[in-house]
């Protein structure tokens, strides 16, 4: 199927830098004609006698009309991005500037490219696998250390080196096991089963591995929401604003001052906490106060961790254990916090709420806020949010991989009984269909087009 996807021959134009006024504009081309297009229009040099990797300052100009004058970095193949001749075209930043140029490569012969497919040529040529391109999307989207870490790690393979590796290992003894049907008539095995089983069980170590991964994977690409909750006057909007450094909820002595659901964001370290500062949890008359209860409610469901929120001075020890029961049903991953510490203070506090499991802060003076972050960042992560082992963040890796630890399971059992080789082939091939899935060994062109469809144009 890859060779017949990659018969493409045409060349491809696209602004590289995102659209509006900026100092500079960055349009890319990729293709066979890359060059020769450019030069056409580029009458300061000769740029197909020039060598790779060197740039170039002159006008660009459509027959006399003088478009801009430009910087042109030269690639040629198969030492580019994508593995094609591929010409960047440093241009200044005015919108009409960048149009006047791409309509003026387009009349040249370029066609405008569509979402991705820089990326999706440079996997067709070998220059990355499919998890490698995926990766380069995420980069581009990532908005933390954390998610740019994950990103530039599967860039440069470290997804990809645990899978081949996997998968060659597997793809050899394939081969034996393939070999001994054509000798079925004298009973003879060329793989050694004892070595396959020890391989199996390590192949399901790592895909277990994998698995488990994603769920701190989600956490890095995608964020974690935080539901605040409690009644009303906890101090909730307080204890928002005290973790954003700024008012963003309006605080108020009045109950039910907030009446719907805030949402903001917090970077802490390195994984974006959504923050729901949620409407005071009590029976009321008020409808419009009655509505955003129930959509507190709805969001502590939702929430990947929930914060209840107390206030110590008016909080007995039984109304807190009937409340977090109420919680816990709702959503067993929760914190509960003791608040305004610095009425009570935080002695009396502690003594009032025995138990490690309540913190006790106060988020008026920002008294153990700093602790606060860390119990949400370790009830999300566990600690692993540095490591530099491979974590999976994509879904549709997390789908193959259950496949794959599904074949694993029917390998493993069918070795542990005996199986004939043709029976133990079938599983085998699917377990290698899945792994090839993930990088790309295996694909179609209608996965492909979806793929690279969530890319922005020009990458």
């Amino acid at each position: 199927m890859l060779g017949k996807l990659s018969g493409w021959d045409d060349t491809i134009v696209a602004l590289a830098t995102p659209h509006g006024v900026g100092a500079i504009g960055v349009i890319r081309l990729s293709g066979n004609k890359a060059i020769e297009i450019v030069n056409a229009l580029f009458p300061s040099k000769n740029l197909l006698q020039r060598p790779s990797h060197t740039i170039h300052v002159g006008l660009l100009k459509d027959g006399d009309k003088l478009i801009d004058e430009v910087v042109i970095s030269l690639f040629k193949n198969p030492r580019s991005y994508t593995g094609e001749d591929v010409i960047e075209i440093s241009c200044h930043g005015s919108p009409f500037i960048q149009e006047q140029v791409i309509s003026t490569l387009v009349k040249q012969g370029a066609r405008l490219a569509k979402p991705g497919e820089f990326t999706q040529r440079a996997f067709l040529k070998g220059k990355l696998d499919l998890t490698q391109a995926e990766a380069v999307a995420d980069l581009i989207a990532s908005n933390t250390e954390a998610s740019q870490r994950t990103a530039l790690h599967n860039i440069r393979g470290g997804f990809s080196e645990v899978l081949k590796d996997l998968r060659e290992q597997i793809i050899q003894f394939s081969a034996l096991i393939e070999l001994e049907l054509d000798f079925s008539e004298e009973d003879v095995e060329f793989a050694d089963r004892t070595k396959f089983f020890q391989l199996i069980e390590h192949a399901q170590l790592v895909t277990a591995n994998l698995l488990q991964s994603f769920h701190l994977g989600n956490v890095i690409k995608n964020g974690v929401s935080v539901a605040i909750v409690g009644k009303p006057n906890a101090g909730k909007s307080t204890l928002l604003n005290s973790l954003l450094n700024e008012n963003r909820a309006i605080v108020s002595e009045i109950a039910g001052t907030t009446r719907d659901t805030i949402e903001e964001v917090i970077n802490i370290n390195g994984i974006l906490f959504r923050l729901i500062d949620t409407a005071g949890i009590r029976e009321s008359s008020d409808e419009i106060e009655t509505i955003g209860v129930e959509r507190s409610f709805k969001k502590m469901k939702d929430a990947d961790v929930v914060l209840y929120l107390f206030d110590v001075n008016t909080e007995s020890q039984s109304e807190l254990e009937a409340a977090l029961q109420l919680v816990n049903e709702q959503n067993s991953n929760y914190i509960a916090v003791g608040n305004k510490t610095d009425i009570l203070g935080l002695e009396n506090a502690e003594q009032k709420f025995s138990g490690d499991a309540v913190l006790m802060i106060s988020a008026k003076t920002d008294k153990h806020l700093a602790v606060l972050k860390e119990r949400l960042v370790d009830k999300v992560v566990q600690g692993s949010v540095h490591t530099e082992s491979t974590i999976v963040t994509n879904a549709r890796h997390f789908a193959a991989l259950q496949e794959v630890e599904k074949s694993l399971l029917d390998i493993h059992a069918g070795l542990k009984n005996k199986l004939t080789g043709d029976l133990l082939s079938a599983d085998i091939r699917r377990c290698l269909h899945y792994l090839g899935e993930i990088t790309g060994e295996i694909t179609n062109e209608d996965r492909l087009d979806y793929i690279f469809s969530k890319f922005c144009i020009g990458k």
